[in-house]
């Protein structure tokens, strides 16, 4: 079997553990030799190859790479870039082929989300539609927890374990001040169709009167007076309330209660902050006085407060994703099964490209209360072993110690440029 260059490269919003993936791709390689060539890793996504802009990993050290695992955000850059189909915009592949040719590149790893997998999907079919052979395997990874047929997603547990843990400790300090201060704490976490992350904040306490009191989730319409109502009684019932608020709450018509009035990259409705807009509902309506915060990038950018979980996880969905290219497999994604959740034990199946991209798995309505403001125990049990563990990276001068990788890139073969 004639030895083939690997393409490795990251896309969309980047997590805390998805240079565990890129690890597990590389160390992996690294160990088949005899198949596997050079690994180049696109700088900034798919838009390093369609721009030949290589980056050659094989100028890291063993120790380099290793150092991956504990490094968050996209160590070789991440992109959101939607490719558009085959026939749509036959030029892009065209281009895709002329790069994987010049670099003797027959297989693609792409680690990313839903619209992700979309793009390797699309990929994989240059092999049918073009005549070029390439082996094409999707990473899963996406802190919305939401692509189908995994059992979990790379990049969530830490997510999850975050906002738990910011919940609760925000919780107490809420608590200390609420006889003379601040009545009211709402924390905006990800989550734009799927409410995974917000339910996540509901394992930083145990009851209806444990904190969080309300969380908001993108699959339950908003209802104001309702809201209202609630946060009024967890005022009256505690001294205080406390909030968790994906930035997907909408209102029953589908309009996102932040709706910002802008599209991204992939045609998603922008969205512009819900804990404000929420908070200003409640200062008007009940005058309390009130904070807010939004987790935004600190939620999935959170490497030292990682779970152990995740971490292996996602180094094995990448070590996997290689051994499936090697073994002959084609246009499929490792997912994640498990077996029981206490104790937690899970595997590794794979699913179709075809059938995960642009799918999008929300909350089962049993994992959410009758009241639509709490998780149920089934969703607890579902939830707790992905935050369980702990995986410090090593610090230094007090802060956590990161990989410094050289990045650099591969000489390019092809005369003509591309835009992107």
């Amino acid at each position: 079997m004639a030895i083939k260059n690997a393409f490795y490269a990251q896309s969309g919003g980047v997590t805390a553990v998805i240079n565990a993936s890129a690890c597990g791709v590389i160390e992996t390689a690294r160990k088949h030799p005899d198949q596997i060539g050079k690994v180049y890793a696109g700088r900034n996504g798919i838009i390093g190859a369609l721009r030949e802009e290589l980056i050659d990993t094989t100028e890291e050290s063993d120790e380099a790479i290793r150092a991956l695992m504990h490094t968050p955000g996209g160590a070789f850059g991440s992109c959101r870039y939607k490719m558009k189909n085959l026939t749509e915009n036959r030029r892009e592949y065209e281009r895709l082929v002329e790069v994987f040719q010049a670099h003797d590149i027959g297989y693609f790893f792409y680690n990313g989300g839903g619209d992700s997998q979309d793009t390797a999907f699309k990929v994989s079919q240059i092999a049918e539609k073009m005549g070029y052979p390439i082996t094409c395997i999707g990473v899963p990874k996406t802190v919305d927890n939401d692509l189908p047929f995994t059992d979990c997603c790379p990049g969530f547990g830490s997510v999850a374990k975050y906002v738990a843990t910011s919940t609760m400790e925000a919780s107490l300090d809420i608590k200390s001040m609420c006889e003379s201060s601040t009545k009211v704490f709402i924390l905006e976490v990800m989550g734009r169709h799927a409410g995974w992350i917000a339910a996540s904040g509901g394992l930083a306490g145990n009851g209806r009167d444990e904190p969080p009191h309300i969380i908001l989730f993108p699959e339950i319409p908003f209802d104001r007076e309702a809201f209202l109502a609630r946060v009024e009684q967890s005022v009256k019932d505690y001294g205080y309330c406390v909030v968790v608020a994906s930035e997907g709450a909408q209102y029953e018509d589908g309009r996102f209660v932040a709706d910002a009035g802008g599209k991204d990259a992939f045609g998603h409705t922008q969205l512009g902050g819900v804990a404000p807009t929420l908070a200003n509902m409640v200062k008007q309506a009940l005058g309390y006085k009130f904070h807010w915060a939004v987790a935004d990038y600190l939620q999935r950018a959170a490497r030292h407060i990682a779970s152990a979980t995740d971490v292996e996880q996602a180094y094995t969905v990448g070590q996997k994703a290689v051994e499936m290219a090697l073994a002959g497999k084609q246009a499929v994604m490792p997912i994640i099964v498990r077996e029981q959740s206490s104790p937690y034990r899970w595997h590794i199946g794979e699913a179709p490209l075809s059938e995960v991209a642009n799918q999008e798995k929300k909350m089962p309505i049993h994992f959410i209360s009758d009241d639509g403001f709490g998780i149920t125990d089934d969703c607890r049990e579902y939830l707790q072993p992905l935050i369980e563990g702990e995986a410090f990276p090593p610090f230094e001068n007090g802060i956590p110690k990161v990989a410094r990788l050289k990045n650099q890139l591969t000489g390019k073969k092809l005369k003509t440029p591309f835009d992107v």
